[in-house]
Order: structure tokens, then sequence, then C-alpha cells
């Protein structure tokens, strides 16, 4: 089974986010729901769990839930919902070639993908998927270069 590039993923839905948490606290971090549970100061894994399946969590309990999986897919769907942008706060650090040459590929590989759905061959959610991704990343980007002159401690 192929790794999945967890910077691509958006969730389609809370109960979506929620999942997709889960399973990155899994594949990254080895963590089970018990753990997250744990985590999270909940007494047990069973509130964790009747949550995860009809999807509401408590508002005061997505931080903590998201901190203890090491993704924030909920948030993500929240802010998307809403039609924002949600952009990592830009510390001022200088950029790495790497960084920057992942950038390179994302914004090729949508360009590529906007000419495959104007000719009808790329499904929308894809496309808009990958678009968001890519002026996130990019905001990111501007944000590190207006707080370069300034950077603040890390």
């Amino acid at each position: 089974m192929a790794r999945r590039n967890w910077k691509t993923v958006r969730a389609t839905s809370i109960t979506n986010g929620l999942e997709l948490c889960i399973h990155h606290a899994r594949e990254k971090h080895n963590k089970s729901v018990q753990q997250i549970a744990e985590l999270m100061g909940l007494p047990n894994h069973f509130a964790l769990y009747k949550w995860l399946e009809s999807g509401r969590m408590p508002a005061v309990m997505i931080r903590p839930f998201e901190h203890a999986c090491g993704a924030e897919f909920v948030t993500q769907y929240l802010a998307i919902s809403a039609n924002k942008l949600l952009v990592a706060m830009p510390t001022g650090r200088r950029s790495e070639h790497k960084e920057l040459n992942e950038l390179s590929v994302a914004a090729h590989s949508v360009i590529g993908m906007l000419i495959s759905f104007y000719d009808g061959e790329q499904s929308t959610n894809e496309t808009l998927d990958a678009l968001t991704s890519l002026m996130e990343d990019l905001a990111h980007q501007r944000g590190n270069i207006e707080k370069h002159q300034q950077p603040e401690l890390l």
C-alpha cells in the first residue's frame, strides 16, 4: 500500500476529518484511539468512540483531539466550509530548497490539473482541493517573506 501524502489530504466532512485525524495518528505517530483519549484527558475512550461515530465532538475538545493526533483536519474542514483559507503562521525563517522544490512541483501539478479539468478529464473536488492547498502554501511563503526582516523566536 502506498503511503499517503498528508500535506495534500483534505477532509470532506466533520466525520471524515475526525477519521483522517485518527488515521494520521495511527500511521505517523503509532497512536491508538485509547492513547488519543488519554492524551485528551478523557476518563475513558468510549466517549471518543461515540464522538467519532456521530461526528458531534464538543467544540472545546477539537483542539485537544487534533493536538493528540498531530493533525488538524477538522479545523481545516471548518475553515474551508466557511470559504476561508487556512494558512500556517509564518515564522520568517528561511525556506529550504527542498520546500521550494516541493512547492514548484505542486504548482506545476495543479496547473496540469486545471488544464485537465477544463478538458473534462479531472473532477471538480480534486481540482478544488489541489488549488486550495497550493494557495495556502503560497500564502505561507508570502508571510515568510514579509516577516523575514524580523523573524520571531522559535
